[in-house]
């Protein structure tokens, strides 16, 4: 007498909604938990490591540059356009600097990292594991986490650091030569608010978030990898999944992080 309502309650279970992407949020979180727990698990993969730092700085270091050009340019311009009409153009240079420095350098070598790293990853560890190449891992008794997703994931943060450092440098010098050469600015001013807007804080803050955004790509690429959908277009619908998901996380992180900074750490001068 008691079957039907239990099956009635594993039914309502199946069916709630949200129950999927709850689950999928979990797994998600402990597969970083496990990462991050499998880092000082030896032995370390040097060599697989190495290669991944070289395969992804060598997809996203001319795609970086590239964006940093125009992003420092775009917010130079439209910072000495704002300034000019308030009648304080000797900010521009601090808060051009500033924006840069802490929300769009972070923010372009996320999205470089997932959209170009984040995608082979997850592409490479799809097709082993369509070609059930992991689960013969698994068998063999190898830890797939330890083997294949920590030298991903730590790799796509080493990139992720170091070209948070490039975009920097070179956003600070487009939007000094934008302003300087095409909006008639002076050097002096430029570096002088600079100097007095901004902090060594500004750059800790502008590195802790690249190397978060780092390891939200690499480890959502490797979740979305190794669990693809099933069927023929399984690997690269995981792709862009993968993509959307870290491109989602990285706002919301990016809100959080710079809400807590501006509460933490004093403007300069106050």
């Amino acid at each position: 007498m008691s079957a039907p309502p239990t099956r009635s309650r594993a039914s309502s279970a199946r069916s709630f909604p949200g129950s999927g992407a709850l689950r999928e949020t979990g797994r998600l979180f402990a597969l970083g938990l496990d990462v991050v727990r499998s880092i000082p698990s030896r032995p370390f993969q040097f060599r697989e490591f190495i290669q991944q730092c070289w395969f992804i700085a060598s997809v996203t270091i001319l795609p970086t540059a590239l964006v940093a050009i125009p992003f420092g340019a775009v917010i130079a311009l439209q910072l000495g356009s704002l300034t000019r009409q308030i009648g304080a153009q000797s900010f521009t240079g601090g808060a051009s600097v500033l924006a840069i420095i802490q929300q769009a350098s972070p923010i372009v070598t996320a999205l470089l990292i997932a959209g170009a790293g984040g995608s082979a990853i997850c592409a490479d560890l799809g097709s082993r594991k369509i070609r059930d190449e992991i689960d013969a891992m698994e068998v063999l008794g190898v830890s797939v986490v330890q083997r294949l997703v920590v030298p991903r994931v730590l790799a796509a943060i080493l990139v992720a650091v170091l070209l948070n450092g490039m975009v920097s440098v070179v956003g600070v010098l487009g939007g000094y030569f934008f302003n300087v050469i095409m909006q008639g600015g002076t050097p002096g001013a430029y570096m002088a608010s600079f100097n007095a807007l901004a902090q060594l804080p500004d750059v800790w803050i502008s590195e802790l978030k690249a190397l978060i955004f780092g390891f939200l790509a690499g480890v959502v690429a490797a979740y979305r990898g190794l669990n693809p959908p099933p069927g023929p277009k399984g690997v690269g619908d995981a792709v862009n999944q993968a993509v959307v998901i870290t491109f989602l996380l990285l706002f919301a992180v990016n809100f959080i992080l710079t809400t807590i900074y501006l509460q933490v750490v004093p403007p300069k001068g106050m």
